[in-house]
C-alpha cells in the first residue's frame, strides 16, 4: 500500500480487493469493481433460486477463446462484468469485446467494471488487435462494447469507429453490433459510430425512469439514452437499434410497460430483458428474483408493443446470443425448461 493524497492505494493491481483503490499499469488510480467499500449498502446477499444457477466456465472452447483474449490483450465485458454466461458463450466461440480499457469514468451501482479517470489513455494498437482476434475466431457476428470515457473530448467515438473499420477491413463478411456509451448525448459522437459500418446500434436504458438514479451514474440519464437511440435511428433509418432492461431492482409492471412504450417511441427495434444480479456486497441489493414465466409474459407484452424481437430470460444479457436476435424464437431460449 502507498499513500496518494492521503488515500491508501494498492500498487499491485492484482492484489486489490473489491472496493479498494489500486494503481493501474498506465499510472492512474481506479476502484476495483467500481464501488468503494466505504459507505456502500452492504445488505446480505439474497440466495439465488434454482433457475439462476449457471455452470462454472470450462471446456476446450472456453480455453481457446481465453487464450486469444489474453494473447491480444483484449478486455471482454464477459469477464469485467462477471457475466454468468461466459462459459456458454466462450465455448460457442463468441465473445463481447470491451474497447478503450477496463476502467470506466462512471460509477453505476449495478455494474462491477472498475472506475477511475484514465486521463486520456488509449491503446493505439487496439483496432488492429480487435480485428485480428475476430479473424482468428472466425466470427460472423461480433458485439463491441466499451467503458464510458468522459475523459475524452468525443467520449472515445473516433476510437470506437476505428475499431469497427479495422474489423470490417480484415473481416468484410462480419456483422458488427455496437453497444455504446451515451457519449453524454453528443449527436456528433453517435453519428461517428453509426457511420462506421455497424449493423446494429445499442444503448442500454438499464432500468425504469424512477430508478435511473441511484441505479445509474448521475451523468447517465433515462431521457438521454432515449435521445441517443432516437437520433441513431433518425440518422440512419435502416440501422437496427437495440436496448436492454434489468429486472429485479424494484420496478413495477406499469413502469416496465412505460419503458417499452418509451423505447418504441424512440424507434428501438430489439429489447432484451434479464435478471439483475448483485456483483458484490458493495452494489445494490436484488429486490426480487423474476420467475421464468414472468419473463415470458414480459416478452409477450414487448412483442405486442411492436418490437421486432424481445429476448427475455433470467440469465439474458444485452449481448447474449446477439446474432440470433432476429430468429423470432427468443434466441433459442425456452424458459419453461429452467429448473424450479
Amino acid at each position: 500500500m502507498v499513500e496518494l493524497r492521503d488515500i491508501p492505494v494498492v500498487v499491485d493491481a492484482a492484489q486489490a480487493r473489491s472496493g479498494e483503490k489500486y494503481l493501474t499499469p498506465q499510472g492512474f488510480t481506479a476502484v476495483r469493481d467500481g464501488i468503494k467499500a466505504r459507505g456502500a449498502v452492504r445488505a446480505p446477499q439474497a440466495r439465488k433460486p434454482p433457475w439462476l444457477k449457471a455452470r462454472a466456465p470450462g471446456g476446450s472452447g472456453y480455453q481457446s477463446v481465453r487464450a486469444l483474449v489474453r494473447e491480444h490483450r483484449l478486455v471482454t465485458v464477459c469477464e469485467e462484468a462477471k457475466c454468468p454466461n461466459i462459459g456458454e458463450c466462450w465455448n460457442a466461440g463468441t465473445a463481447t469485446i470491451m474497447l478503450m480499457g477496463a476502467v470506466c469514468t462512471r460509477t453505476c451501482r449495478f455494474c462491477s467494471v472498475d472506475t477511475g479517470n484514465p486521463r486520456g489513455w488509449l491503446d493505439a494498437h487496439e483496432p488492429e488487435h480487435a480485428a485480428r482476434t475476430v479473424e482468428l475466431m472466425k466470427l460472423r457476428y461480433v458485439v463491441l462494447t466499451s467503458v464510458d470515457r468522459d475523459d475524452l473530448p468525443d467520449g472515445g467515438a473516433a476510437h470506437y469507429a476505428a475499431c469497427v473499420q479495422a474489423i470490417k477491413q480484415r473481416n468484410p463478411g462480419t456483422a458488427v453490433e455496437a453497444l455504446t456509451p451515451d457519449f453524454q448525448g453528443s449527436r456528433r459522437a453517435v453519428a461517428t459510430v453509426v457511420d462506421s459500418g455497424i449493423e446494429v446500434f445499442a444503448q442500454n436504458i438499464e432500468t425504469v425512469r424512477r430508478l435511473t438514479h441511484p441505479v445509474r451514474d448521475p451523468r447517465a440519464g433515462y431521457e438521454q439514452t432515449l435521445e441517443v437511440l432516437a437520433y441513431a435511428k433518425a440518422h440512419r433509418p435502416t440501422l437496427l437499434t437495440k436496448s436492454s432492461l434489468m429486472l429485479g431492482l424494484g420496478e413495477s409492471d406499469a413502469e416496465i410497460a412505460e419503458t417499452f412504450a418509451d423505447l418504441r417511441a424512440a424507434g428501438v427495434d430489439i429489447v432484451t430483458l434479464g435478471q439483475y444480479l448483485r456483483p458484490t456486497l458493495n452494489h445494490l441489493p436484488v429486490e426480487r428474483f423474476v420467475a421464468p414465466e414472468e419473463f415470458d409474459r414480459y416478452r409477450t407484452q414487448a412483442l405486442a408493443r411492436g418490437f421486432l424481437e424481445c429476448v427475455a430470460g433470467p440469465l439474458v444479457r444485452s449481448s447474449y446470443r446477439a446474432e440470433q436476435a432476429l430468429n423470432r424464437n427468443n434466441a433459442g431460449l425456452d424458459n419453461r425448461q429452467l429448473p424450479r
